[in-house]
């Protein structure tokens, strides 16, 4: 073909393979169909060989013989049932022969000169009785340059017809329609009425059409037969005048290159479309993803907040207990108690009864209430997550054309593993959430969080922790109060004793109750951590995928975009006026 291309010619032809080589290249990387990339690629290998003129139309609308009209030759068997079987590739040869060169394909030769310029394709009708006729005839359109659809003036526009002409359209082929077998309409009205039928029926189904023309295959070949007096009639002479004037060396030229880039521009639209619905999929999952990003940090606050809240009363029972401290040393270290100071061991049990009273009761009880509280909420938490990717799986399997579901290496195939894996793992969690298990483990790490801080040993629960700590402040006070007992008495001394006694509790339980606090804090802000820190693990793999998909099929759509653009002025250039002269 090169050889005989012109500089212009030669430049347009060499853009045409550098931007289809790169579409070839970006749709081995999309989930493109393989009978999709298999159409380019033939498109892209079409251009090196002759012009491909396909003939298509129901059996029976006289394609054969059309061929052989248009040849002058009677090289393909004519008849009233579907005599072509097989797609029957015409091209030059030396003599008449057929021979089978792939799968439902044949090639024809003969020594006719138009087939030195361009080949012809006879195709299966499209109402044929076997239906892989069909389908070899719907595989064979995208490799063809021009497409001459014939259909009959008695069963002008049929069904099939319509139908496979939309197929035809999808593909961006230049369209000649013939109507032929006009020679059975005696009528010239009614011949006029049936061409504009068509004519009418195609724009509206298809868009442009080339040319309609109404002939009769069997006056031409009459009239190449030795009957030169049915050549008017036959209306051939317009047809191959247009054919002619139409696949002239540019015509021919710019057809040529018009195919793939139709093709082209048909495969870019379809991914384009592809791409974008896979972005807006992602876009949805990216929400879906910050929806629960926010449900953590909502989480986080809550708790936080009521942890506080928790806390607080813990904290209040130990400024309770200092205050009943602050009352007992007021009613105990004064001159009508003396005799009562000097009883260490009564004043010891009444500290205990008075002041510490049921304070570590108290306190181990609002610390299961809060390890309680804290399983729960980490199961709700859990659930939560459970019920929105459940939805989200819903909302998107409901999207899903085709009782095949998503095909195995596109998007939706791994995006619907991921999530169907991440939903397993949640309501997994879910289901096996054993509370009393995980509130002994929580009630377990608090002690232990306890016995850190020094304020009891290992093996003792966490309200006898708080009473031997209790029973080291009253030992420490002890030893102001046993002061009172070898003093003299005065007036002087149990107002200084007092003030230091409570000096010593406070000191002390401040020193109890910052160390309970900080190791409570400390010990359930872990437990918070590990509660999101499970969930976001188990959502990291998705989360992960939706970014590498996003990048990825991002920069896929803004290659095609850029395809897109070269080929329609591709595409423009061609149509253009005398841009290939």
């Amino acid at each position: 073909m090169e050889a005989i291309l012109n500089t212009a010619q030669e430049e347009l032809l060499k853009r045409t393979r550098d931007v289809l080589g790169q579409l070839r290249d970006v749709l081995a990387d999309t989930a493109a169909s393989p009978e999709d990339r298999a159409a380019l690629a033939e498109s892209i290998r079409q251009l090196d060989e002759l012009f491909l003129l396909v003939l298509a139309g129901e059996f029976n609308s006289g394609k054969s013989s059309f061929i052989n009209a248009l040849l002058g030759q009677p090289l393909l068997e004519e008849g009233v049932t579907p005599t072509t079987s097989q797609i029957y590739l015409l091209k030059y040869g030396d003599k008449a022969e057929q021979k089978p060169v792939e799968k439902g394909v044949w090639v024809q030769t003969a020594p006719v000169d138009i087939l030195q310029k361009i080949s012809i394709v006879d195709t299966p009708g499209t109402n044929a009785i076997l239906r892989e006729h069909e389908a070899l005839t719907a595989e064979f359109i995208p490799r063809s340059d021009l497409v001459l659809f014939i259909t009959s003036a008695d069963r002008p526009f049929t069904e099939s017809e319509r139908n496979f002409l939309s197929q035809i359209r999808d593909w961006g082929k230049k369209i000649v329609l013939v109507v032929n077998k006009v020679d059975i309409l005696t009528d010239e009205a009614d011949k006029e009425k049936v061409i504009a039928f068509v004519r009418d029926s195609a724009r509206n189904l298809v868009g442009e059409i080339s040319a309609v023309f109404a002939v009769s295959a069997k006056l031409a070949q009459q009239a190449k037969s030795g009957q030169p007096q049915m050549w008017e009639a036959s209306g051939f002479e317009p047809l191959e005048a247009f054919i002619r004037e139409t696949l002239d060396d540019d015509g021919r030229f710019r057809l040529k290159l018009l195919n793939p880039l139709g093709v082209g521009h048909k495969l870019v639209k379809k991914q384009l479309d592809a791409r974008q619905a896979d972005l807006d999929s992602l876009k949805e999952d990216t929400q879906l993803l910050a929806d629960i990003e926010g449900q953590m940090t909502y989480y986080d606050e809550d708790m936080q907040r009521n942890f506080q809240a928790r806390l607080s009363e813990i904290d209040n029972l130990l400024y309770d207990m200092e205050k009943r401290g602050d009352a007992f040393f007021d009613d105990m270290m004064r001159l009508g108690r003396i005799p009562d100071l000097i009883r260490a061991k009564r004043v010891e049990r009444a500290f205990e009864n008075e002041v510490v009273a049921d304070t570590p009761q108290q306190i181990e009880k609002r610390v299961g209430e809060m390890v309680d509280w804290m399983v729960e909420q980490d199961l709700r938490q859990w659930t939560a997550v459970a019920e929105h990717l459940a939805k989200r799986k819903d909302d998107h399997q409901n999207r899903v054309v085709g009782e095949g579901g998503p095909r195995e290496g596109t998007l939706a195939y791994d995006r619907q593993r991921l999530v169907n894996s991440i939903g397993e793992s949640t309501r997994r969690a879910v289901d096996t959430y054993d509370r009393d298990k995980e509130a002994e483990e929580m009630a377990a790490s608090a002690r232990q969080a306890v016995v850190n801080t020094g304020l009891a040993g290992v093996g003792v629960g966490l309200g006898v922790a708080i009473a031997i700590a209790a029973h080291v402040v009253w030992v420490d006070v002890t030893g102001v109060l046993a002061g009172v007992a070898a003093a003299a008495i005065g007036l002087l001394i149990l107002p200084s004793r007092r003030r230091k006694a409570k000096k010593e509790l406070e000191e002390k339980l401040a020193e109890l109750r910052q160390k309970l606090v900080s190791s409570l804090t400390e010990q359930f802000n872990r437990e918070i951590r590990r509660s999101a820190q499970r969930i976001e693990d188990t959502i990291a793999p998705f989360s992960r995928f939706v970014r590498a998909e996003q990048d990825k099929i991002g920069r896929q759509h803004e290659q095609l975009v850029e395809l897109e653009a070269h080929v329609l002025g591709l595409r423009a250039q061609l149509q253009a006026d005398g841009v290939t002269g």
